[in-house]
């Protein structure tokens, strides 16, 4: 097998500041991670090497929770082409794939990475890739490597390229800071899009990714805004009379549905058109209706409502009409979050007196309790649909943890410093 040429841009260009860094502990494995060396990468030019390449890598294949990176210590040889491959070696201690590659120095700051990826037992290439870069696109580039290998081995897309935004609050009393970040899917290159005295909730990415929507208790009024990721530029899209929550993207962009108690008071679902902020009332029922989200097809809007005498999940035309129940399991059902394919709803169940994520079948109307915590939330799928990001708490802090669909694998992101809430996971990234 030959090697493809990948060209890599600029990524997004946010300015950043002094954050709070997000720690990432693996709590919970999977007991059958494949045995798998990332070999450190050659390189040839002046200098050092711009960045470690390979580290980055075997990071985002161990997040996976489906890889098991050996350790260099452990390595009976550092290959950096196929041809200085020696199969047996690796066959020793039982590592089933072996990437090797090499970075070579082209230009100034401009650098060529050749990577590939082997079967150990078959002694056979499985991809091969050259890929051109810049120093400060080296990160970017190591996580493109990382999603290539990821669904070469598994046939599901990587998100290693993926985003995350979520809030950050500390202090205490008057000192009290809430800020609206976002980062790589491995909690570096964090950026702070939005920083307030006042509480930050509900960040909901669009579509392309490129911009996100939230609520911000500006001039003590909850208020839904829209910001470009790139550029900072927001704009205010809904400030009505009481309460403003809760947005939610359609699939095409073009509008947000969203929690508003406009006119009676009533909290109820409707749907606003971006471009123009004319909304649509959707429910009319005298109960709360909130948190709403959208069918992957656009034509239906999933939300939590109270009708029932408790939260339970319901789903509504997008053009409105009856609601149907949808959750029949625990008396506590609520933040439903569609998966990618529709077919899944990742919900905040109580099971037991505890607020745990569970992922309810739409078809077969059977609820799987992912997490064992007591005050967990705002659960968020990943976009290959493989794991869910969400909120918890613990000694006092809240923290946000990553569960894969089966509950077999599990890691806490934590930051040094506050409290880290309210996760949403971005779309694949466009390019």
């Amino acid at each position: 097998m030959g090697l493809r040429l990948i060209f890599l841009g600029l990524g997004f260009c946010l300015s950043q500041a002094a954050l709070a860094e997000l720690r990432i502990e693996i709590t919970k494995g999977q007991g059958e991670a494949v045995p798998i060396a990332v070999v450190p990468f050659g390189y040839q030019g002046s200098g050092e090497e711009p960045y470690d390449l390979a580290e980055v890598v075997a990071a985002d294949l161990a997040r996976t929770g489906r890889f098991a990176p050996v350790p260099e210590s452990d390595m009976l040889q550092k290959p950096t082409t196929g041809a200085e491959i020696d199969f047996g070696d690796w066959r020793i201690i039982d590592t089933e794939v072996v990437i090797v590659g090499r970075v070579t120095e082209s230009f100034s700051n401009d650098f060529l990475i050749e990577f590939r990826v082997f079967d150990v037992f078959r002694a056979e290439q499985l991809l091969g890739f050259r890929l051109k870069s810049n120093q400060a696109n080296m990160r970017r580039t190591a996580h493109r490597i990382s999603d290539m290998i990821y669904e070469e081995l598994t046939g599901i897309k990587g998100i290693a390229s993926t985003r995350i935004a979520y809030v950050n609050v500390t202090g205490k009393g008057k000192a009290e800071k809430f800020r609206l970040i976002v980062a790589d899917a491995d909690g570096e290159n964090a950026s702070t899009m939005m920083e307030s005295k006042q509480p930050i909730m509900s960040p909901a990415w669009s579509p392309d990714g490129r911009k996100l929507a939230y609520v911000s208790f500006e001039n003590n009024q909850s208020q839904v805004w829209v910001q470009i990721v790139r550029t900072g530029a927001r704009t205010r899209v809904s400030a009505r009379k009481g309460v403003n929550s809760a947005p939610a993207w359609s699939p095409d962009g073009r509008l947000l549905a969203l929690t508003l108690s406009k006119g009676d008071g009533n909290l109820d679902i409707y749907t606003l058109r971006v471009a123009t902020k004319r909304v649509k009332k959707l429910t009319t029922w005298p109960s709360i209706e909130t948190e709403p989200n959208w069918s992957t097809d656009g034509k239906q809007i999933y939300f939590t409502s109270d009708r029932s005498g408790g939260p339970q999940i319901y789903r509504i035309s997008a053009d409105g009409g009856r609601a149907d129940r949808i959750t029949f399991e625990g008396p506590y059902n609520a933040r439903p979050r569609l998966s990618p394919d529709g077919k899944q709803i990742g919900v905040v169940h109580n099971d037991r007196g505890n607020y745990r994520i569970a992922v309810v079948d739409i078809e077969r109307a059977y609820t799987r309790v992912l997490t064992d915590g007591s005050l967990d939330e705002s659960p968020s799928f990943a976009p290959n649909g493989e794991v869910l990001i969400f909120a918890s708490r613990s000694g006092g802090r809240g923290y946000l943890t990553v569960v894969s669909v089966d509950g077999r694998f599990e890691q806490r992101i934590a930051a040094t410093e506050g409290d880290v809430r309210e996760p949403a996971w971005s779309p694949f990234p466009l390019n």
